[in-house]
């Protein structure tokens, strides 16, 4: 089987992150990626029927799946920022909406998870995964010469070259390597097709070669970039624990001076859990141990603010009926003496709750039974 049509490459993404596009850079873009977006299905229809029939057919599943749902999220993507285009009647608000939407991060599934990509990204990175599918399946690309697939090609280890740039120096001498390998092969490749020698049997490895360090390149950096913000999550949120926990402790303390009984629940310590780990591993144990912080202050919170909120009620409630008795039953001895009794209740400290509620419930089947 052949896939007759020509290779697909997705369009260059006008302005940055942070940057707001202009309308006819907006208009020319949606315009190449719904050319790209309808190709790109057609293309992948092919190699999926020709991966059907492969004596790899099982083996080569996992990449036709994963080569689907990114183009899934591209396409899904793509028709939000159609909607907020509204063909063409956009302001300054609707341009910064699209542009954060092509910037900001999608879901493309597949990579032991969900892996936050821009939009921009998750084409390149549809394009490494249709081309080291074809490699695979060992299909020419269509109508395409050899010249233009090793033009393709330069550009391919051109934005290589770039990714490598983005690693961090634990990785970066490996993908250096790497890319080197690359340049000196196509370089050769080049070479030997000017001299009119029969390349055939080598670029399709070539590209499966590119094909397969574009697409890790891709995806490692943007699993930095999650981390590098689930890091950044995380900071804030401890800090926002730290301060919430001390609030917290000086309303318990409050509230244990205030009232008795008063709720006996311990107030966590955002910082007995260290400081932010790095590690993926170490930072999601993190981000569930602080999400259970969380909970427990906002539990503590609760206990000893609904506390003090009790007493303030009893004490409002015994302050209204006290109000409504110098209507109903002016001068009334018995009510004044609980009244009296409640105030003392008040004022005493701690609050005896039970004390002052039975004492409040007291003067209100008095003053009911007056009328």
């Amino acid at each position: 089987m052949t896939v007759r049509a020509p290779v697909v490459v997705s369009p260059g993404a006008p302005g940055r992150m942070g940057g707001t596009p202009t309308a006819s850079e907006l208009l020319a873009y949606l315009n190449a990626l719904g050319e790209w977006r309808d190709r790109r299905k057609a293309e992948l229809d092919e190699l999926d029927q020709a991966a059907l029939h492969s004596p790899d057919a099982d083996a080569l599943s996992p990449d036709v799946v994963l080569a689907m749902t990114v183009w899934k999220a591209v396409s899904d993507r793509y028709e939000l920022i159609l909607v907020t285009w509204d063909s063409g009647r956009v302001g300054p608000t609707e341009t910064e909406r699209i542009a954060a939407l092509i910037w900001g991060g999608l879901d493309a599934g597949g990579t032991g998870g969900q892996l936050a990509v821009s939009l921009p990204e998750a084409c390149k990175l549809s394009d490494a995964l249709a081309a080291s599918l074809r490699a695979k399946l060992a299909l020419d690309p269509g109508d395409a010469d050899l010249a233009a697939r090793l033009r393709q090609l330069r550009a391919q280890v051109e934005r290589i070259s770039d990714l490598v740039k983005q690693e961090p120096a634990t990785t970066r001498n490996d993908a250096l390597a790497k890319h080197h390998d690359l340049d000196r092969r196509l370089t050769d490749l080049a070479e030997r097709n000017k001299r009119g020698a029969d390349i055939g049997g080598l670029i399709g490895p070539f590209e499966l070669d590119a094909a397969k360090l574009e697409r890790d390149l891709i995806v490692g950096a943007a699993t930095r970039k999650e981390r590098a913000a689930d890091v950044a999550r995380a900071r804030t949120l401890r800090g926002e624990l730290e301060a919430q926990g001390t609030a917290v402790r000086a309303l318990a303390d409050k509230a244990v001076k205030a009232v008795s009984p008063a709720p006996r629940l311990a107030v966590p310590d955002v910082t007995a859990l260290g400081p932010v780990p790095n590690t993926p591993a170490e930072l999601a144990q993190y981000l569930t141990r602080l999400d259970a912080v969380r909970r427990a202050l906002g539990q503590a919170q609760a206990a000893y603010g609904g506390a003090l909120e009790r007493r303030d009620e009893l004490t409002q409630l015994l302050d209204a009926y006290q109000v409504k008795a110098a209507t109903v039953a002016p001068g009334n001895d018995d009510l004044a003496e609980l009244y009296r009794r409640g105030r003392a209740a008040i004022e005493a400290e701690p609050v005896d709750l039970a004390r002052l509620a039975a004492l409040v419930a007291a003067y209100q089947a008095y003053l009911e039974g007056t009328r």
